[in-house]
């Protein structure tokens, strides 16, 4: 392991018992316990460096604790290890996905955004029209006040917390039919009356981060503008799927609909681009609204929410409709 990796190691360890002063011998053991095979001089060497960079303090006889600075570094060093971590979530909230559509009971993935509690009549009123339009995934949604939970979700004190239906639920419905679906893109998808071009993408393989969080806090979409007057920019994703289950893609997509779940815009030919993205070998291009889209409207009229898209599983039987929100 080299220098760098080591001292993060050590940062770990020292960020994981905040509270606690501790010495070198000590670090040196649960370094081992962590794969790190090192001398406790080896330790205490690596420790002046922090020290030096002010990544640690000295308490007492060569006991450490790690400084904000320390903590600010763990954070921007772990970036790298969580890229890929978003397109994992994906297939694992995939997998756990069990919804029935012929009975409607079993769980879809969330999306949960908060915003002021002081805000909800307005925000309920811009949501209106995105939640009558082609831009959503389903008009079920769960509402939930300060101090309530949305599955093991705790929305913050004068907050409310909408749930929105996640559109990877689409990759897990699929799944549970035999048909794998690979997401490749989140982005921003422009509308002149129909899709028209994506403006801007993420690959979700590459990503730390949930891409349509980026394009909501850049400010980024027009939702409203979609909406309205049918010319605008929504957030959407740009998934595959096999050319073999084309037609039962087909018939699923009609089937999703007549239970309350959209979302999917576009199914592409087989081998042949799409809103012109190219498809892999033997692959069918497939566009779906983004869930956080209703969110996208709130902050495009000056309404500050805070998301986080995938967030938990929830009983598809205990959504509500959005118009009975008002």
């Amino acid at each position: 392991m080299d220098s760098d990796k080591t001292m993060l190691s050590i940062l770990k360890i020292l960020d994981k018992q905040h509270d606690i002063v501790i010495g070198s011998r000590e670090l040196s053991r649960q370094l081992k316990m962590h794969g790190v095979n090192i001398s406790e001089r080896t330790v205490r060497y690596h420790l002046r460096i922090l020290d030096e960079r002010g990544l640690t303090k000295v308490f007492g006889k060569e006991g450490r604790m790690i400084t904000p600075k320390g903590r600010e570094e763990l954070i921007n060093a772990r970036v790298s290890e969580k890229v890929g971590f978003i397109i994992s979530k994906i297939e694992t909230l995939s997998y756990l996905t069990d919804l029935n559509l012929e009975s409607g009971q079993g769980n879809v993935i969330l999306n949960i955004s908060c915003f002021p509690e002081k805000k909800l009549s307005e925000a309920l009123r811009i949501m209106k029209p995105v939640f009558s339009s082609p831009y959503i995934m389903s008009d079920k949604v769960v509402l939930k006040k300060s101090g309530e939970k949305i599955g093991d979700f705790p929305v913050p004190k004068n907050m409310v917390g909408l749930g929105t239906v996640c559109s990877v639920t689409i990759n897990g419905i699929f799944l549970k039919a035999g048909i794998p679906v690979t997401s490749r893109f989140g982005g921003v998808l422009q509308i002149n009356s129909e899709p028209i071009r994506f403006t801007a993408l993420i690959s979700y393989e590459g990503s730390s981060l949930d891409p349509l969080e980026i394009f909501i806090k850049s400010r980024m979409t027009d939702i409203r503008s979609a909406v309205s007057t049918d010319y605008g920019k929504i957030l959407a994703s740009f998934r595959e799927i096999p050319v073999v289950t084309l037609e039962k893609t087909l018939q699923l997509k009609e089937n999703l609909k007549s239970k309350g779940i959209g979302g999917i815009l576009l199914v592409g030919n087989p081998n042949q681009p799409l809103l012109e993205m190219p498809v892999g070998i033997d692959k069918a291009g497939m566009v779906i609204v983004g869930g956080l889209n209703p969110i996208a409207a709130l902050e495009e009229a000056g309404i500050q929410a805070v998301s986080k898209a995938m967030s938990t599983l929830y009983p598809f039987s205990e959504l509500v409709s959005f118009k009975d929100l008002y």
